[in-house]
């Protein structure tokens, strides 16, 4: 089954001596009727010509920045957009840093910085450009901003040398954008739920209390799952982060709004509930503000358990139920004793009293518990990669 038809494909050409292979990229695409749009760095204008690139590709080549033509008929951000998926071909040591350090000062390295699709680089250079440390580092920064990288592979090199660092075969570059479009329609049939951020629990009118919570784990996720081609809503509490496109997106402020919403969204075949949902409420809401005393004693009461209600319901269940567990100590017991007592099918578990990985942080370290009683273990990792880590595993189950 071709799933390339008419799929828009922005190819990105950088100077090196696997350039030439590129062109062979452009063929097989377009032999799979994908549409092709391409970008010339100036040093790749040394390896192949714009004449060769175009008369493949049937389009006009893009290299320019400041070429009026281009930004008048598409300028940098609408060339980004156009695009279902952007491929680097190769991707140079120069390109891979400069993209890491959010360098954009030519059209190739600005359409991707303003990009929102997926971006798959596929490397090619020297093995000791390969091995040097910087380079390891660049990737791990761009792998952690949730680029898909493609090799390279270990082989004979045009300088003579013999090692890792040669481009990966055009006919390897296309099966894994194919697989990439193959998942997306596979897992169009998916209704993905996440719940993330804070609830707040009303005191008076200007007065409340809440969970520590930033809310970018739930964030990342919901866009996993968009990314992979789930219909995906987002409920979330209070939080600083901008909506996703693409995402079904409902703002809410107290537990019982976050568990009405729930509802009213599901059925789901996988829910992750990531919210940090107050275990309390205020047993005596005050209309109007407490006025400032020496102290104040609040009576609470025990709030709605969201997960616990969704995880026991008997029609509205998703086939694939998730919780979190914020701990700060007894890890394994605590996480163990909440599968068990939520009747959730993971638990995803965390040790917030590390501030590295706690709630501001942008990394993240979690441990997966099963049913079974199975436990994983993830290295510590970027929240967004963290984010791809768990939608792997649930469309592995859900398939």
């Amino acid at each position: 089954m071709n799933n390339l038809i008419n799929k828009k494909i922005l190819l990105v050409i950088c100077g090196g001596i696997s350039a030439y292979k590129s062109l062979e990229v452009i063929r097989n695409l377009k032999k799979k009727n994908a549409q092709i749009k391409t970008i010339l760095t100036k040093s790749a204008k040394e390896f192949v010509t714009p004449l060769s690139v175009t008369s493949l590709s049937q389009e006009k080549v893009y290299d320019d920045i400041f070429n009026i033509e281009n930004e008048s008929e598409m300028d940098h951000i609408s060339l980004s957009r156009w695009a279902d998926l952007i491929l680097v071909v190769p991707a140079t040591a120069n390109t891979i840093s400069k993209l890491s350090n959010g360098s954009s000062d030519d059209l190739a390295s600005t359409v991707i910085l303003a990009s929102d699709k997926e971006i798959y680089l596929a490397p090619a250079m020297n093995v000791r450009m390969w091995e040097h440390p910087s380079t390891k580092s660049n990737l791990k920064k761009l792998k952690n901003y949730g680029y898909r990288i493609i090799g390279p592979e270990i082989g004979d090199m045009a300088c003579g040398e013999f090692g890792k660092g040669k481009m990966t075969e055009p006919n390897e570059i296309i099966k894994q954008v194919e697989s990439y479009f193959n998942n997306l329609e596979k897992n169009k049939k998916f209704k993905a739920l996440v719940t993330a951020g804070p609830t707040r629990e009303y005191i008076d009118p200007v007065r409340f209390i809440t969970n520590k919570s930033s809310g970018k784990q739930g964030y990342e996720i919901a866009k996993s799952f968009r990314d992979n081609g789930f219909e995906t809503t987002l409920i979330s509490g209070q939080t600083n982060l901008d909506s996703l496109s693409g995402v079904k997106f409902i703002k809410v402020d107290t537990a019982l709004e976050m568990f009405n919403e729930t509802i009213n969204n599901l059925p789901a075949d996988v829910a992750i509930f990531s919210a940090a949902v107050g275990d309390y409420k205020i047993k005596k809401y005050e209309n109007e503000k407490i006025k400032k005393k020496e102290s104040l004693n609040l009576s609470l009461e025990k709030n709605i358990d969201i997960l616990a209600n969704i995880s026991k319901h008997n029609s509205l269940r998703p086939k694939l139920t998730i919780g979190f567990a914020a701990e700060t100590n007894n890890l394994i017991k605590n996480s163990l004793k909440k599968l068990e007592e939520k009747n959730c099918d993971w638990i995803i578990a965390n040790n917030v009293s590390d501030k590295s990985i706690g709630f501001d942080s942008d990394e993240n370290q979690i441990s997966i518990f099963y049913k079974d009683k199975k436990r994983e273990t993830l290295k510590k990792m970027s929240k967004s990669l963290v984010a791809v880590e768990i939608v792997n595993r649930v469309i592995e189950k859900l398939n």
